[in-house]
């Protein structure tokens, strides 16, 4: 067989590939394009963004984030920076310390790492012929049964192809969402709180490389989390009766004011000195993506695009990943029948969901207590987690979501 006629023969078969429109090259996007290349999709990623992210803040990978993780065949390519020995404190701003709950104390033994540890296992997994185009966002989206029309704009070009399938995933703030779905009003809750996230250059406040560190106030929290051969991160979380107004100015001068009129101490003095000094950062409200379907005809949103459950949760990088390789399985199970198959993976994917929404929502107080009563609260969560027998009990109960959705899955594998 000659060069041309191995070529044609390769048009071919791509051309009879179903083809997919990814939006979005983040966790949900590159898991979900990774997964439908699987199945022996054509998936075509565009990011609005002039090049690939790097680096991010902290995560936590847990059970079913794993499973899904080691299905797509990249678990062994995110590593677990959880520090040897670690220790975590709650430091008051005069630097007084004592035990605290960690992030690796929390149900599910997570792998604890930044979000592009992540974005980068799963991008160097991609194939080659997988196609990303940079400086893209969708403008027009269009379908009927058979298909969906999809007008992309790059550098003030404008081009309308056709695809099998629209996947939006690209985030709290979804252009698809908003394009297919409605205005973001319909869908956004504000939870009242503000949150900031950034790469320290270094440990801060006489905090060891291995020790992570809270200071927790009633309706404010700093939280240092710490890395194995990497700096830590810190993570900002204030409570706010005026979401819009914090938006107005300097966000460093938004956190100052937040964190008045005591004095700062070395600890918080120290991370918004740091904070200061980036141009690297996060600096956003904290709100859940609430929606009563996440697909319209052939357009469907995955991860934070469809249920943002926010970082309060803990459970947006493991939701990204099970629900991307769950839409694998049930395309490949239904066969060219797609609604079928977004219905079904709906059907086993939401009560998970939200569980994790509602989870999100109870854990508020552990980031950040809104006043003195949940500070005890959370005093006593500290000392009844580090009991034997109750604190295991505690765990096997949180724990049983991620196994539920396990189960879930290989139903829906085997089914």
């Amino acid at each position: 067989m000659g060069i041309e006629e191995r070529a044609f023969n390769a048009e071919i078969s791509r051309s009879e590939r179903n083809r997919a429109l990814v939006v979005g090259l983040g966790v949900s996007g590159i898991a979900t394009a990774l997964r439908l290349r699987s199945i022996g999709w054509e998936p075509v990623i565009v990011e609005k963004a002039h090049g690939r992210r790097t680096g991010g803040y902290f995560i936590g990978v847990f059970g079913a984030g794993q499973a899904a993780a080691r299905r797509l065949g990249i678990l062994d390519a995110i590593p677990d920076r959880s520090p040897a020995n670690s220790a975590d404190y709650v430091v008051t701003r005069s630097g007084n310390r004592r035990s605290g709950l960690g992030f690796t104390d929390f149900p599910g033994e997570p792998r604890v790492m930044l979000r592009g540890d992540v974005e980068q296992g799963a991008f160097a997994a991609l194939p080659d012929d997988v196609e990303i185009r940079y400086s893209t966002t969708p403008i027009r989206i269009e379908q009927d049964v058979s298909g969906v029309n999809a007008t992309l704009e790059q550098n003030g070009t404008t081009v309308t192809e056709r695809f099998d399938l629209v996947v939006g995933a690209d985030g709290l703030r979804s252009t698809v969402r908003g394009l297919v779905f409605g205005p973001h009003a319909q869908y956004l809750h504000r939870l009242g709180y503000m949150i900031a996230a950034f790469m320290l250059p270094r440990p801060i406040g006489g905090m060891a490389a291995n020790e992570g560190a809270m200071l927790l106030e009633p309706g404010r929290s700093l939280l240092v989390l710490p890395f194995a051969d990497h700096p830590p991160t810190a993570f900002f979380s204030y409570r706010t009766d005026d979401v819009d107004t914090q938006f107005i100015g300097r966000p460093i001068d938004r956190l100052r004011a937040a964190y008045r009129p005591l004095p700062y101490g070395r600890l918080l003095g120290e991370a918004l000195d740091a904070f200061e000094a980036t141009d690297d950062y996060l600096y956003d409200t904290a709100e859940q993506v609430r929606m009563n379907t996440w697909s319209k005809g052939r357009v469907l949103l995955v991860g934070d695009a469809a249920w943002c459950a926010t970082v309060y949760s803990g459970m947006g990088v493991s939701a990204a990943l099970a629900g991307a390789d769950l839409l694998g399985t049930m395309l490949q199970r239904h066969g060219d029948r797609v609604g079928p198959a977004l219905q079904a993976w709906e059907n086993h994917l939401r009560p998970h969901i939200a569980s994790y929404q509602r989870t999100g929502i109870k854990q508020i107080s552990l980031f950040t207590p809104a006043n003195r009563r949940q500070l005890v609260e959370r005093r006593l969560f500290e000392i009844v987690d580090r009991l034997p027998v109750i604190g295991a009990a505690i765990r096997r109960r949180l724990n049983s979501s991620e196994d539920n959705l396990e189960k879930e899955r290989d139903i829906a594998f085997v089914g």
